[in-house]
């Protein structure tokens, strides 16, 4: 898919399933992409839709009754899903690291930041001396323009955005590669929120970081984000360039989504509503997940899966719209049943 680019991270029909008592959730369902070495890539969708599931798969994160089912997670040419458990702690912090969504249940509330920072070197190096340790937090923590005095401060004697910049931190510590943010900046009010958006550009810049920005937030990816996947119902459904996939949706969700957010330019704005709810994964629907919602609906959408293919160049769609219906099919447009404002049909 990427063979002509530089590929850090690759995902290859990756495959996340939830155990419930009503049956088997399909949280993230054959998802196929890549990551490449530098850039920043947006994973966006509406809330359940399996983004940060896909992003604990990639650190294996998954637990029970979660479990990973099918695929490759392929980074710098090494199968993670082939490593013993052993192997992949070592290999989380050092080399993948995580932010999550809510720094401060990450953080142990009993502990200093400075030894949060100590445990994370020591963890991955036993041998490696407190001082330096310490100094290494201290170069780190004041390149994110936070003063070295707090790292003698508990988490709760912080701001919601300097604990996400002590997350950041400790993804620094190692020298990760890849660092995924999972929704990074829910907790930030505005100022905090852009103070750390332009952080991440410098830290991209400077450091060559690779990172995956999980979020519902569109602002954000275009803003932030050099490509963008689009994820509804636990697949990939649009993936491109954040330009060519902001400015020229070819998936009909992504079109929806992009209509449902409010513009600030816009007097009066008639806000799009998309119609009906996401489906029930644990008995997804047949063919394009999305077919029961979909305003431009044909009777091949119902019944076959489209793949995820390029509409254009770099940019790829899994939407039967852009791809040669299979035979035996009319394209006809499906006759769409009325859905009340509760979802139900």
């Amino acid at each position: 898919m990427e063979q002509q680019k530089d590929v850090l991270l690759s995902l290859r029909d990756l495959s996340v399933q939830y155990k419930t008592r009503a049956g088997n959730v399909d949280a993230v369902s054959n998802v196929t992409m890549d990551v490449r070495r530098g850039e920043v890539l947006g994973l966006v969708g509406e809330s359940g839709c399996g983004k940060s599931t896909l992003g604990k798969a990639i650190m294996r994160l998954i637990q029970r009754p979660g479990r990973i089912t099918a695929g490759e997670i392929v980074f710098d040419d090494v199968d993670l899903m082939t490593l013993a458990d052993e192997e992949m702690r070592n290999l989380r912090g050092q080399r993948i690291a995580m932010i999550f969504q809510d720094p401060m249940t990450s953080l142990n509330p009993v502990q200093r930041i400075i030894d949060h920072f100590v445990e994370t070197v020591q963890a991955h190096d036993a041998s490696a001396a407190r001082e330096l340790a310490s100094m290494r937090a201290e170069e780190i923590i004041e390149s994110l323009r936070i003063t070295s005095d707090r790292l003698d401060d508990y988490p709760h004697q912080l701001s919601g955005g300097m604990r996400q910049r002590v997350m950041i931190g400790l993804g620094m510590a190692l020298d990760a590669n890849l660092i995924i943010a999972d929704e990074a900046t829910t907790s930030l009010d505005v100022l905090v929120e852009a103070q750390f958006l332009e952080l991440m550009r410098e830290l991209v810049r400077q450091l060559g970081l690779t990172v995956m920005l999980i979020t519902h937030n569109i602002g954000i990816v275009a803003e932030l984000a050099d490509r963008v996947a689009v994820m509804y119902a636990g697949k990939i459904i649009e993936l491109g360039d954040v330009y060519e996939v902001f400015g020229n949706p070819q998936h009909p969700y992504t079109q929806g989504l992009l209509q449902s957010v409010p513009n600030i330019k816009i007097d009066e704005q008639d806000l799009y509503k998309m119609e009906g709810s996401p489906p029930d994964l644990i008995s997804p629907p047949t063919g394009c997940r999305f077919h029961p919602r979909c305003p431009q609906g044909m009777d091949v959408c119902a019944a076959v899966e489209p793949t995820l293919s390029p509409s254009k160049p770099e940019h790829y769609t899994a939407c039967w719209l852009h791809e040669p219906i299979p035979e035996g099919y009319t394209g006809q447009p499906l006759q769409m049943v009325a859905v009340d404002q509760t979802g139900a049909s």
